[in-house]
């Protein structure tokens, strides 16, 4: 009986070694370079002009594309924004989504990226956006977290409320 248990216990032992062996480890992810970037930035911005979408451009250099136009009340430097968002790869990964809750920040002050900053200007109340955000106004060559180096971020943002600063 205890040669049996050994045996199977062995065998057990030799199909695990065997199935393990045949994995292959997954490749190491290597990040873009800024020229790579550039290029799948340009593919993507002209996938999208090609689907009819209408890209605006900021001063900063952020792309955005206005999903729906809201009450007309454009946030200022101060105010308190209210948003729902979701982050994405160029590829349509999410790396970051607030659902259904809210996030807010204040406009010009909180330690954002460049490029939300300086675009979430160009949502109105009740209105929403996409954002294409190029790395240098976002997380740049080292990246952040999640977020690989030289890596354009593309925001869904719902701006749900803008709370004037008094």
């Amino acid at each position: 009986m205890k040669m049996k248990l050994v045996t199977r216990f062995l065998l057990a032992i030799i199909i695990g070694v065997a199935v393990v062996s045949c994995i292959e480890e997954a490749e190491p992810y290597i990040p873009p370079t800024k020229a790579e970037e550039d290029a799948l930035l340009a593919e993507y911005l002209d996938t999208l002009t090609n689907r009819g979408l209408d890209i605006d451009t900021t001063a900063l250099g952020v792309y955005y594309i206005t999903d729906s136009i809201g009450n007309g009340t454009f946030p200022q430097d101060g105010d308190t924004c209210v948003v729902k968002y979701s982050g994405r790869f160029v590829d349509g990964t999410v790396f970051e989504s607030t659902g259904d809750n809210t996030w807010q920040y204040v406009l010009g002050t909180e330690n954002l990226i460049d490029g939300w900053n300086d675009a979430t200007r160009f949502i109105d109340e009740e209105g929403s956006a996409f954002l294409i955000i190029p790395s240098e106004l976002g997380y740049g060559e080292t990246g952040a977290g999640n977020i690989p180096p030289n890596t354009t971020t593309v925001f869904w943002i719902e701006m749900v409320e803008i709370k004037p600063h008094n």
